[in-house]
């Protein structure tokens, strides 16, 4: 049985999110851990719970969810795993950082390409990845069909969806993204989103106002 524990890092309320189940294996996905006391906060649970991190993934590169990804990397010697057409996020990340007045990330390159059917294992685990632009141009989620789990990202959220004006996102790609790759799941598989409580597949059908209008 796959465990969730997540983390609200950074100025952006980024989700951070670690999944571990009885082998003490565990993936950390979409670090956003921005200074010490919340890598000293990711680390300490980790520990006490004696995992064991095998694979650092991202589900996009936007610079929220790519904080924490040098300080894992190299920590837990993990090379990062994403979808390659995020490679111009990750070469971005630095611009981005000075903006918002950061220092340089030095965030990792993608390492290992991930891609929709792909499946990510650890311990005793599996999940799916899902292939869902629109937000990002290489978005994927991730996927437990036993468990009914979705880990993602920054497609879907209670009530909204993920903004498309940055570089590589677009509308309506978007919107096809959740009606062919989310909305055809079952309506009690649980979202856990890149920001913000998790929701269900059912609710957001019913509830999304963004969605409603989109697909009316």
């Amino acid at each position: 049985m796959i465990h969730i524990k997540s983390f609200t890092f950074n100025p952006f309320s980024e989700n951070t999110y670690v999944l571990y189940d009885e082998s003490n294996d565990c993936i950390i996905i979409d670090p956003g851990c921005s200074h010490k006391a919340e890598e000293n906060e990711l680390v300490q649970f980790i520990e006490d719970h004696h995992l064991k991190p095998v694979r650092l993934l991202n589900t996009h590169c936007h610079i929220d969810h790519i904080l924490g990804n040098k300080f894992i990397s190299e920590k837990y010697g993990l090379p990062l795993e994403a979808h390659e057409l995020e490679t111009d996020n990750v070469r971005r990340a630095d611009s981005y950082a000075a903006m918002f007045g950061m220092d340089s990330l030095n965030t990792p390159s993608i390492a290992k390409y991930l891609n929709e059917g792909d499946d990510i294992i650890f311990g005793h685990s599996r999940l799916q990845v899902l292939f869902t632009p629109g937000h990002a141009p290489g978005h994927v989620v991730f996927y437990d069909p036993l468990q009914q789990i979705v880990i993602g990202g920054d497609v879907l959220f209670r009530e909204s969806i993920g903004r498309t004006d940055l570089p590589g996102g677009d509308f309506n790609t978007l919107i096809q993204s959740i009606q062919h790759k989310l909305f055809v799941l079952d309506d009690n598989v649980v979202v856990y989103s890149g920001h913000g409580p998790e929701t269900t597949i059912g609710y957001e059908k019913q509830y999304n106002p963004f969605l409603q209008e989109a697909l009316s």
